[in-house]
C-alpha cells in the first residue's frame, strides 16, 4: 500500500552498504519505519531525506513493519541542526526524547507539531534550555505523566507553599508534605515556570531569559521526574549533560538579574 505523508527524521540508521534506515514521526501515523536505498550513495536522490532532523513529504509503501521510501520532497532541511555542537546535542536530545517516549504507530498529531516548533526554536537561537524544558513537559504530558502543580496532589490544597514531590506526583502542601520527605523546595520563579510551561505551545514561544540558577532546577526538576515516571536511558542525554557541564557553549545565555515571575505575555510572541 502507497502512503504519503508528512513526516519529522528522528532517527537515521546505516542498513546494509548503501542504505539508511530512517523512522518518521508524523501526525496522522505517529512513527514510521522506512528504508530508503541508495541513501548513504554520494550522488543519491534522496539522500538528504534520510537525514536527522529533516521535516519533509515522504511517500513510501508499506506491506509490513518497514516501508520502502518511494519519492518525497524536503519542507525545511533544519540544516543548522546538524552544525556545530551545541544544536546538534539539543535537537538529538529532542529526537531521541520523542522516539522512546511514544509506541509505534500511536497517533501523535499535536507532539509532531511541538517537535517541529522545537527545532524550529533552536534554529531560531532561542535559548536552548528554555525551549528543551518546554519540550519535556510536552512530552511528559503527551505521555499522561503531566505533574500537579496547581492544587496538592493529596488534599487539592490551592494555596499556600508547596514542595515537589516526584513519588507523589507533583505539589504537596505544608500538611502534607510529611508524605514524602523527599520532597523539594522550588523558588517561587520556578513554580511560575513550570506552570506555564505546562500549558504553553511551543509555537507560541517568544525570545526570553531566564537566570542561571533557575534554569539549573527547572534541569533537576524535569529530568528527575522523567526518570522516575518514564525511565529512559538517553544516549543523547548523556552526552549533553556533559557538554553543558564541562563544555564551553558555542552560544552562552546572557547574564542578567534577579527576574520578576515571566506573565503568559513576556514569553510568547503574537505570531504563531
Amino acid at each position: 500500500m502507497l502512503y504519503r505523508v508528512e513526516g519529522i527524521v528522528i532517527r537515521s540508521t546505516d542498513y546494509g552498504e548503501g542504505n539508511k534506515i530512517i523512522t518518521l514521526l508524523t501526525p496522522d501515523f505517529g512513527k514510521q519505519g522506512i528504508v530508503v536505498r541508495g541513501a548513504k550513495k554520494l550522488k543519491s536522490r534522496y539522500g538528504a531525506l534520510a537525514q536527522l532532523f529533516t521535516y519533509g513529504e515522504y511517500s513510501y509503501y508499506k506491506n509490513n513493519s518497514l516501508g520502502t521510501l518511494n519519492s518525497g520532497e524536503i519542507i525545511e532541511s533544519y540544516y543548522q541542526l546538524r552544525e556545530g555542537l551545541e544544536k546538534p546535542a539539543y535537537a538529538a536530545y529532542a529526537a531521541e526524547l520523542t522516539d522512546r517516549a511514544i509506541n509505534d504507530d500511536e497517533t501523535a498529531a499535536f507532539l509532531f507539531h511541538q517537535l517541529k516548533a522545537c527545532q524550529a526554536a533552536l534554529t531560531e537561537d532561542k535559548d536552548p534550555q528554555v525551549v528543551l524544558r518546554v519540550y519535556e513537559m510536552r512530552v511528559v504530558s503527551t505521555a499522561g505523566y503531566a505533574p500537579i502543580l496547581d492544587e496538592c496532589v493529596h488534599c487539592g490544597k490551592q494555596e499556600g507553599d508547596f514542595r515537589f514531590s516526584f513519588v507523589a506526583g507533583g505539589a504537596l502542601c505544608h500538611n502534607c508534605r510529611h508524605r514524602d520527605p523527599g520532597a523539594i523546595e522550588l523558588m517561587d520563579g520556578v513554580w511560575k515556570l513550570l506552570r506555564l510551561f505546562a500549558h504553553l505551545d511551543l509555537r507560541r514561544l517568544g525570545h526570553i531569559t531566564v537566570k542561571d540558577s533557575t534554569k539549573i532546577q527547572l534541569q533537576l526538576v524535569m529530568r528527575k521526574w522523567m526518570d522516575t515516571h518514564l525511565n529512559l536511558n538517553l544516549k543523547s542525554r548523556h552526552f549533553l549533560d556533559q557538554l553543558e557541564k564541562y563544555g564551553e557553549m558555542l552560544v552562552k545565555p546572557k547574564p542578567m538579574a534577579d527576574q520578576e515571575p515571566l506573565s503568559d505575555r513576556e514569553v510568547t510572541n503574537d505570531a504563531d
